[in-house]
């Protein structure tokens, strides 16, 4: 590759003032690449990442009831998705949030966190009913994701109509600057064009791997951006039905690998290198698709046989089935959730998660006569893996 024909790959710096000093902020190419990918360095690599998601999106055979574990899973994410920026919060704060008994829980971390699950529930819902991956949509669950917490402040569902920076205190020193408010809507508008084009020929993984990159060097929001943008991913994933569900979930690996994924992504922008990004990028699917799928098929079994010991229960065996059902959706929940959610009793409920706890099953984690707190420990403990606070 010619050093001319790299340098059309890389955009081009447009001085500004801000506060008074002159700061240079980046305006990127548009998508696809030029001159164009060679992915003959990635072909292997892109069909082992395939081979992954479709035996992930097929755990449904391994798993009779995908939405069991897809609650869990979507939680898991919007936690690492949320730890990458800062948060502190935890798997348990947010199970105890969303059963309104989170005592000293940090409350504006675990409001992150849900905010996250309802903007990625809300696109979702979108895209079935036949909505595109839009600017329009972006910005819907940019709203949602920053409707509460500390973000509630940055213009939720609106791009920015300031500059904003990357590292250091101001732009004028920082690692990196987007581009100037006046043109993020230009090449936001660019980037959905792409999304949306057959021209290139590019499989639907690969445009994913670009969007992913053009997304964050745009940093269309004030806040936000790198949560929307790792939704991206699985929403365009969804979207051209390569997976059915949003089984797919890279923050686990953009967390353990943060310093490579930054600086990949200042490779790109400073010197066109997309393939280095394409290999990390697809190697994180990879592997990310292959450990969802062997917990999956974890799951199913810790399940399966619980549900075998249950069954030996005899008259009492019905109740405690039915709460096993709840707690393979909500690992951590009160008596009066389970009560509610399986539609027994209080009374109900309270024996039937005494027995479970006699088969060790679950185990009750306050200590407390009143307003008592149920774990399933095998299950939590198997979604718990990787998520602890930065």
């Amino acid at each position: 590759m010619t050093g001319s024909g790299e340098s059309s790959r890389i955009g081009r710096w447009v001085t500004s003032t801000v506060t008074g000093e002159a700061v240079r902020a980046y305006l990127p190419p548009d998508l696809p690449p030029v001159p164009p990918l060679d992915l003959a360095g990635v072909s292997a690599l892109a069909s082992e990442a395939m081979l992954a998601l479709g035996r992930l999106d097929g755990v449904r055979n391994v798993a009779p009831d995908t939405s069991l574990f897809l609650y869990m899973y979507v939680r898991k994410e919007a936690l690492l998705s949320s730890q990458i920026e800062g948060t502190q919060s935890s798997l348990s704060d947010l199970l105890l949030y969303e059963d309104e008994a989170a005592p000293g829980a940090p409350l504006d971390d675990v409001e992150e966190v849900s905010t996250y699950v309802a903007a990625l529930t809300h696109g979702l819902e979108r895209i079935r009913g036949g909505f595109p991956l839009s600017l329009r949509l972006l910005r819907e669950m940019h709203a949602i994701l920053l409707s509460s917490g500390r973000g509630s402040t940055k213009q939720p569902g609106e791009f920015r109509r300031s500059q904003n920076w990357i590292g250091g205190t101001r732009p004028g020193n920082a690692l990196f600057v987007p581009p100037p408010p006046d043109h993020v809507l230009d090449l936001m508008s660019r980037l959905e064009a792409f999304l949306h084009e057959t021209g290139s020929g590019l499989p639907p993984l690969i445009k994913a791997g670009l969007a992913h990159v053009q997304f964050e060097t745009i940093h269309p929001f004030l806040d936000g951006n790198g949560r929307l943008g790792r939704l991206l991913i699985t929403l365009y994933l969804c979207e051209q039905e390569i997976l059915d569900e949003p089984l797919l979930y890279l923050s686990l690996y953009l967390k353990t690998h943060r310093a490579t994924y930054y600086a990949l992504l200042q490779e790109v922008r400073e010197q066109g290198r997309w393939e280095s990004w394409l290999e990390f990028f697809l190697t994180g699917v990879r592997d990310v698709a292959r450990q969802a799928h062997e917990a999956a098929r974890a799951i199913s079994a810790i399940f399966a046989e619980d549900a075998a010991r249950i069954a030996g229960l005899g008259r009492s065996a019905p109740a405690a089935q039915a709460l096993h059902g709840v707690l393979q959706t909500r690992p951590l929940l009160t008596i009066g959730t389970a009560a509610e959610l399986s539609g027994v009793t209080f009374p109900t409920a309270t024996a039937a998660l005494e027995r479970l706890q006699a088969l060790g099953i679950v185990e009750e984690i306050t200590g407390r006569a009143r307003g008592r707190v149920f774990v399933y420990r095998k299950y939590l403990d198997l979604m718990d893996a990787g998520t602890e606070p930065l």
